[in-house]
């Protein structure tokens, strides 16, 4: 079996101490996407972080988000949450390599070439380039509870913490030391996708305030403004899955490996364990086309809780995460390994 890296890690290794850039000294290319954005009037020190409040630090931010705690005045902070860690669900890195276009096959590949997981969650990678947060049907899942998140990226921090974690109430210094973390992972101008027509224009002198707009506009084009959350429905049959569509092994366990054990080998994330046993995929394939909390079709759908009395879940993904090709591609990589 393929093991699965953290990427994340790697980030550990440098200080997070982040020097502003000079726009005339740097070249386009090795900019950041809101520096180029401001200088074409782009707003959004909403979204700056309040370095005044005790306690702040991007550091701290990083150990919440990749530890699940940090320190306070010396001391330990109490978890986050008992059952998950951001990095449970989100990964840190570029995830997508057309960020304009998310495709769920196309993330699948380029995350398994990187060595990371494939996971419901979106990148936490560029968070802070997006202008929405909790978007499409998890209305559905939260109610009247994305409001004060969908357009505050402090609300939906707080908003994954509570509800999607199922964990405490951030302290209003670990949300803003988050966010100081999240501004070393926002986009670069080298994570968007131009064509060489569209680069000249990007560089090109913008003098009247119409020319900066469209270049603004043009960049922004580039990068989606929030992540789509559409749920999908099971299939009516679960016997016979999702009509017209066959299923890929070798896809199929793509995603088993750096999606299913990601959260469940060892027990790492969950209360099931699951490994590269034929008793796994026997108990995986004798549950698929039922209703059991177990089956792919109903844990990748609907979600389900984990444990009776746990406050723990397994999320479901949305379509845009994993599309029922995908899921037919697992089942089938679960039943031919099962046999």
């Amino acid at each position: 079996m393929k093991s699965i890296i953290f990427i994340p890690l790697f980030i550990l290794g440098f200080i997070l101490v982040k020097k502003p850039e000079t726009p005339s000294a740097v070249p386009i290319n090795d900019r950041t996407v809101n520096s180029v954005l401001s200088e074409l009037g782009e707003n959004n020190r909403d979204k700056q972080p309040d370095y005044t409040m005790t306690g702040v630090s991007a550091e701290k931010g990083r150990e919440l988000v990749i530890d699940g705690f940090t320190t306070s005045d010396g001391k330990k902070t109490s978890k986050q949450s008992k059952h998950f860690k951001c990095i449970s669900c989100h990964n840190v890195v570029k995830e997508d390599i057309d960020l304009s276009n998310p495709d769920p096959q196309a993330r699948l590949e380029f995350t398994n070439d990187l060595g990371i997981p494939f996971l419901q969650g979106t990148t936490l990678y560029g968070a802070v380039n997006r202008s929405t947060y909790y978007n499409g049907d998890y209305a559905k899942k939260y109610g009247d509870l994305v409001k004060p998140a969908r357009n505050d990226i402090r609300g939906a921090i707080q908003l994954c913490a509570v509800e999607c974690a199922q964990g405490r109430e951030l302290k209003d210094w670990e949300i803003e030391s988050i966010l100081a973390y999240l501004w070393f992972l926002e986009l670069k101008m080298t994570d968007l996708v131009f064509s060489t027509d569209e680069l000249r224009k990007v560089v090109a002198p913008a003098a009247s305030i119409d020319a900066r707009a469209k270049k603004a506009d043009l960049i922004k084009s580039k990068f989606a403004s929030g992540a789509a959350a559409n749920f999908e429905y099971p299939p009516d049959d679960r016997k016979k899955g999702y009509v017209g569509l066959m299923g890929v092994p070798d896809n199929g366990k793509l995603i088993y490996e750096n999606s299913c054990l990601y959260c469940h080998e060892n027990k790492k994330y969950s209360f099931l364990h699951l490994d590269s046993s034929k008793l796994s995929f026997k108990s995986l394939n004798g549950k698929v086309g039922t209703y059991h909390p177990h089956s792919i079709y109903q844990v990748a759908r609907w979600g389900v809780t984990s444990k009776s009395g746990k406050s723990s879940y397994m999320p479901q993904y949305p379509i845009e995460k994993m599309s029922n090709q995908q899921l037919e591609d697992l089942r089938s990589y679960i039943a031919l390994k099962a046999e």
